[in-house]
């Protein structure tokens, strides 16, 4: 746990840097350079207060040490030059290991202020090696600042999702564990210590010498290497297995299989794509195609992996990501987790899906199992405060449950956020969609009712994309074409533009008429309309969808269902878009299931909402009276 007084020394040192370097992730490399010097020097004084030798400065390094910085002789330009040198020649010292070679190749100080350095320096001399475990979780919170997107789309995944991962995926202490693009090694140390507590916190020193040895990461970014060798160190990892590796590029390493691969890889591909070798299964420029099929590939026999991925990897309909989608689901894919939009706030909005892989699980199950987060544990907004009625911990249990129906046989009971799909029903229109809400009940209906499919009680018609309707076609006295910023809002005779009868005439079947149910696609998300009996002759434009209602269903039924809580939240966990909602496919549209009572019930229904409208209507105009009552009383006091 992270204390307050080495949480301050963090904050103090980045106050201090933040003149000279106001980005954080320089600041971060700054620190983290400066602890590592540190720490050696405090090693030194430990060697020889136990009767051993300087190792780290010592013969042409000796010079460098922690003492001769301070030296009250070495003036504070003196200070700024010794330690520039010494950090930029660190990595030829022979001296000191390879990890510590490794943590100061290619470092340098990026300014030259001899005054910033002395204070800077101080206050990294406040920090013991001996504080070891502190200083790993303060080295976690230093880490916890850099979560901006990087150059190659990186995002710092929250603590919380990459423990809900691990738990989900379950290593053991003998499995081997890599995390391709590891950034600054989360997930592998949330794997360490998961481990750990499985285990009672009784590992062996062999033990753990050998857990340690099964763990490897992989990051392109020679900081992020940097940074993960100093994670894993302070986290108890002597020897850490981290690479400068280009994942996607690069056949040196294509060869190593593992038992576990955890990752949330780079979502964004280079301007022209990513330009992979031949090896890869499925054939993409896209970087977050190429990791998923990476991961799958290199997985052993009995392999499991988790992977965080963006929505296109769930529902896009390139070649690319269909072929993925078609790979995975016939033999590694386990679970799929579909994650609330805002789980990466403040950083992004952007909408992710967690990938369950199991190849052992995979090979014995007809079923996918699909789960639906809503609630996280934290609220959605900037700040991710802390609220109840978190899910990741059912949905552990619920996975573990889905498990047990694969190598048991027990019986596994579908639940409102989770639900088993059978492999041919989600490969049989050959779109292999791991879409979750295009599998889901949109709700739980009473048994007296029957549910239907959307598409089986109205006609569909979006209206037409592409340049059809031009905003400069206004032609006086012409026919109407209905927008969304007046038609949703009922104002059916306030127009922006008009087209000729020839154009209307051109364009038939988007004619809307009398009773049909018009809702917005875009921006205003899933607002219904139903056109009455007076409205203009006229056609809808792109951002509306028309849904005719056939003979099984009422307008005002079908209009009353749309509106219903049940109906929106079902239709807004299948939209696609962060800043504005826009609707994915009229094809998972259709899918969506109503209840369709007989007509006399429909009818009934209609009937009693418009009653309960009446008496609402009646209460407010009692209360506009009162309130009139209200303030004539006090104009009435003003005017004695």
């Amino acid at each position: 746990m992270l204390d307050t007084i080495t949480k301050k020394r963090i904050d103090d040192c980045r106050d201090i840097l933040v003149g000279k370097l106001p980005d954080p992730k320089a600041q971060i490399e700054q620190i983290t350079i400066g602890l590592i010097y540190k720490f050696m020097d405090d090693m030194d004084k430990e060697s020889i207060e136990l009767g051993g030798q300087a190792k780290f400065f010592s013969e042409n390094f000796e010079k460098y040490s922690w003492d001769n910085l301070f030296d009250p002789k070495v003036t504070a330009i003196e200070m700024l030059r010794l330690y520039s040198d010494s950090i930029e020649n660190m990595e030829k010292n022979s001296n000191i290991p390879q990890l510590f070679r490794d943590i100061f190749n290619n470092a340098y100080l990026p300014y030259r202020d001899p005054e910033t350095l002395k204070l800077f320096l101080k206050t990294i001399g406040e920090f013991e090696y001996t504080h070891s475990e502190k200083l790993g979780d303060a080295f976690e919170y230093l880490l916890s600042i850099m979560g901006s997107q990087g150059d190659a789309g990186q995002f710092r995944t929250p603590r919380h999702i990459i423990d809900f991962l691990v738990a989900v995926v379950d290593p053991n202490k003998t499995d081997t564990v890599m995390d391709p693009a590891c950034g600054t090694a989360g997930f592998l140390i949330s794997a360490f210590k998961y481990l750990k507590q499985k285990n009672n916190n009784q590992f062996t020193p062999d033990e753990q010498k050998k857990i340690i040895q099964n763990f490897v990461g992989y990051d392109i970014s020679p900081d992020m290497v940097r940074l993960s060798l100093v994670n894993l160190y302070l986290h108890g990892f002597t020897e850490p297995h981290i690479y400068e590796y280009d994942t996607l590029s690069s056949e040196d390493r294509w060869n190593e299989n593992f038992d576990v691969i955890l990752a949330n890889p780079p979502f964004m591909s280079p301007k022209g794509g990513i330009r992979p070798h031949n090896k890869f299964t499925i054939s993409s420029k896209r970087s977050e195609v190429l990791f998923v099929d990476y991961i799958a590939e290199h997985l052993n026999p009995n392999g499991r992996a988790g992977i965080i991925v963006p929505e296109g990897i769930i529902f896009q309909n390139g070649s690319a990501y269909k072929d993925l989608r078609k790979l995975l689901v016939n033999d590694y894919l386990h679970s799929v987790i579909s994650l609330p939009a805002g789980v990466f706030n403040p950083y992004s909005g952007v909408k992710t899906s967690i990938l369950i892989l199991d190849k052992s699980l995979a090979k014995n199950s007809k079923e996918i199992l699909f789960i639906d987060i809503e609630n996280d544990g934290y609220s959605l907004g900037a700040q991710r405060n802390s609220i109840k009625g978190g899910q990741l911990e059912l949905a552990v249990t619920t996975i573990n449950d889905f498990k047990d129906k694969t190598t048991k046989g027990v019986d596994f009971e579908n639940k409102d956020f989770a639900y088993s799909i059978s492999k041919e029903k989600i490969s049989e229109n050959g779109d292999y969609s791991l879409r979750v809400l295009a599998y889901k009940e949109i709700a739980n209906f009473s048994t007296n009712s029957n549910l239907e499919k959307l598409g089986n009680v109205c006609k569909f018609k979006r209206g037409p994309f592409g340049g059809s309707l031009k905003k400069e076609i206004f032609v006086e006295n012409g026919l109407a074409v209905y927008e969304q910023s007046h038609a949703i809002n009922n104002q059916f005779e306030e127009f922006r533009y008009f087209i000729t009868e020839e154009k209307f005439n051109d364009m038939l079947g988007f004619e809307i008429k009398p009773n049909d149910i018009i809702m917005s696609c875009s921006g205003t998300m899933g607002k219904v309309a139903i056109i009455p009996e007076n409205a203009p002759k006229g056609i809808i434009n792109q951002a509306l969808l028309k849904l005719t209602p056939l003979e099984n269903i009422l307008p005002k039924y079908l209009k009353l269902l749309m509106e219903s809580n049940s109906f929106q939240q079902a239709l807004n966990r299948t939209t696609m878009g962060v800043a504005i909602k826009n609707v994915a496919s009229v094809k998972v549209l259709k899918e969506l299931k109503i209840p369709l009572p007989s007509i006399e019930e429909q009818q009934k229904l209609i009937d009693e909402v418009d009653k309960i409208k009446n008496e609402i209507e009646t209460l407010g105009k009692e209360i506009e009276q009162k309130e009139n009552n209200i303030n004539d009383s006090i104009a009435k006091v003003w005017t004695e």
